[in-house]
This record gives C-alpha cells, sequence and structure tokens, in this order.
C-alpha cells in the first residue's frame, strides 16, 4: 500500500515536472503591448491573419493576409529580413497533390520578395485573393500594393516577429 503511494506521489512531481520544462520550451505569445521599439518592425499575428509594421513604437502599416497552411505552416518566433528580391519565380514541393498533382508548385514572377528565414518570405500574391485565410506553403502572402509599400519600407536587417 505504501508502494503505490509512493508510485502516485513520484507520479505527480514527475508530471508537475514535465509541465514546468514544457512551459519553458514554449514561446510566450506576443502581445501588442509587448511592442516596445523605435526600430522599424514587422509583426505577422498568424492567429488573427494580420501583418503590422511599426515604427517610432507606433503601427504605420497594417494588412491582411495568408499564411501556411495546415500541412505547411508558417514558421514562428523571431528574425531579421536577410534578402530582399525584386522579383522571382518561386517553386517548391507541395504536399497538396490536389493542387499539385505533380507534387510541385512553381508560381512565376513573385514580386517584393522579403526572406526573412530560409525560404520564408513575405511577398506580393497576384495568384489569390483569400487573404485573411491560411492559403500558403508557409511563405507571408500579402496583396500587391501591401507588398509594395513594405518592400519599399523595410530595410535588409528589420526584425520580423512570426507568432
Amino acid at each position: 500500500m505504501s508502494l503505490s503511494i509512493s508510485i502516485k506521489q513520484y507520479m505527480k512531481r514527475f508530471l508537475i515536472f514535465l509541465f514546468f520544462l514544457i512551459s519553458l520550451l514554449v514561446p510566450s505569445s506576443i502581445l501588442a503591448t509587448d511592442i516596445n521599439t523605435t526600430d522599424k518592425l514587422i509583426t505577422v499575428d498568424i492567429s488573427k491573419q494580420m501583418l503590422y509594421a511599426w515604427e517610432g513604437g507606433k503601427i504605420q502599416y497594417q494588412t491582411k493576409v495568408s499564411t501556411g497552411m495546415r500541412l505547411t505552416p508558417t514558421v514562428k518566433g523571431s528574425f531579421r529580413i536577410w534578402s530582399k528580391i525584386p522579383l522571382q519565380d518561386m517553386r517548391g514541393p507541395s504536399l497538396y497533390k490536389n493542387l499539385y498533382p505533380k507534387g510541385k508548385y512553381l508560381i512565376k514572377n513573385v514580386p517584393n520578395i522579403m526572406y526573412f528565414y530560409q525560404g520564408y518570405a513575405i511577398h506580393g500574391t497576384y495568384w489569390h485573393h483569400n487573404f485573411g485565410r491560411v492559403a500558403s506553403h508557409g511563405c507571408v502572402n500579402v496583396p500587391l500594393d501591401a507588398a509594395s509599400w513594405l518592400f519599399n519600407w523595410a530595410n535588409t536587417g528589420t526584425r520580423v516577429e512570426v507568432f
């Protein structure tokens, strides 16, 4: 009987420790009230499908976006724009065989691309108008006018927060 109590106590302590450990590994959400910078900053709120451009601690521009679909989610975290390309073809593998039967996508002449992590980018989108809903292979799709504004406003090195 005392053995089963000690096992229960052990399991309880182990679960508390495990919960504590997981809470340290999972990043906390960023809220607008957490934005405290005078530098240029782009935030992408995946749950709201919104992008905000900040400068001087104030929102300078905002737009609806389309981030990654379930099988190809947009990466979350803190990044910096590492490359800006005015126009480029974008291609890659696709898990969505119903949309791309060959398992690959190719979109020509994608405008105003700003890479912020590996192949993830904020860029203009002419092939759909589903902004405010997930629709991408992981990139942050923005309307063409927003992409132009952001491309002209942001510099290489501008911080990007995706949450």
